[in-house]
């Protein structure tokens, strides 16, 4: 990826450490954000290791949009190898965040042209992403840019000490 993109309201770059605190802070600015990011000045050690893996692995990219110096959107995609379609790669959509004072400008949907045309340069078959059904306004503007709830989504909560354990050697 270049190292800067231009958008049609903002310019798309991969994320640097410095804005690791704008990211976070959009992340924690909704309802279901507040309750479960850390938004505290130092932010938690916990972030700062997961930028530096995401930004180590060749099939994560970290991007954030911005008007001018200013970070005001965040999206993570992932890069997965399949077996299925004849071992075909998908393109898996993350934590796509706005920061509240732009959204409605398009900074969000010229972010998701910028990840589906991103996923299509690296061979992808098919971009995926999950939205919370807490958010209908979210699967709503997915649904505009051609994304289709074809499948159930289910997610199980980790927590440590909690489930079965694998049997797998």
């Amino acid at each position: 990826m270049d190292d800067q993109t231009q958008g049609s309201t903002a310019a798309f770059r991969q994320a640097r450490r410095e804005d690791l605190e704008a990211i976070v802070r959009m992340l924690a600015d909704d309802p279901l954000g507040a309750g479960r990011e850390t938004y505290t000045a130092p932010l938690p050690a916990s972030y700062h290791t997961a930028f530096e893996a995401i930004r180590a692995d060749e099939n994560n990219e970290l991007v954030v949009a911005c008007l001018g110096p200013e970070v005001v959107g965040v999206l993570q995609v992932t890069f997965i190898p399949c077996l299925t379609y004849r071992g075909g790669w998908r393109a898996v959509v993350e934590g796509v965040r706005v920061d509240a004072g732009v959204r409605g400008r398009g900074v969000g949907r010229a972010l998701l042209e910028w990840a589906i045309t991103r996923a299509r340069e690296r061979g992808c078959h098919l971009v995926q992403l999950t939205t919370d059904k807490a958010r209908p306004e979210a699967k709503a503007f997915y649904e505009t840019l051609g994304f289709a709830a074809t499948h159930e989504g289910m997610k199980l909560q980790l927590r440590p000490g909690a489930g079965p354990r694998s049997q797998l050697t």
